[in-house]
């Protein structure tokens, strides 16, 4: 049973991967007077067609609505009904960001300031548990690595801040 299980799996993948090698049709999202959604790959009234990865766009049709929009020659950068955000929306986002980015970095530097605290310059103190030198060694090189990406967090955050208008 097992073996029929992987064949039929096995069939079902390679199934799936000659499908892509034909021509793939437009998928067509419509909603009815429910709110349910349905995808299909046929038109009807209050469809749209969906700009899916790999697929191909929706045929033109002659002498319909489409060809009434202009000429389907010249890809259009964004569709007409894509979303926009007014300036105040995006200032208020951006106002955001720009304090949970203010936070993180204050977070950030409190990190580093405690790290460097405990590393005491090269030498902090060793515990009870490093009666080995070598642990003591490897506490301060993972010291001193935590502090790096410390430094490297906050070098990011100010970076990212700064990218924000």
């Amino acid at each position: 049973m097992t073996i029929r299980l992987a064949t039929g799996a096995f069939a079902a993948c390679a199934a799936l991967l000659c499908g892509g090698a034909h021509a793939q049709s437009a998928i067509y999202k419509c909603v009815d007077a429910q709110g349910r959604v349905e995808f299909t790959d046929v038109s009807k009234a209050g469809c749209k067609s969906l700009d899916l990865p790999g697929s191909y766009p929706a045929p033109v049709r002659r002498g319909g609505a489409s060809s009434r929009q202009g000429s389907a020659s010249a890809p259009i950068a964004s569709p007409a009904n894509f979303p926009r955000v007014d300036g105040a929306a995006q200032k208020a986002r951006d106002d955001d960001r720009r304090g949970i980015l203010s936070e993180e970095l204050r977070a950030e530097e409190k990190k580093l300031a405690d790290l460097k605290a405990g590393y005491n310059g090269g030498e902090p103190e060793r515990q009870g548990n490093e009666k080995n030198y070598a642990k003591y060694q490897e506490r301060v090189a993972s010291m001193k690595e935590d502090i790096a990406r410390a430094e490297r967090n906050i070098e990011a955050l100010r970076r990212e801040m700064s990218n924000i208008r």
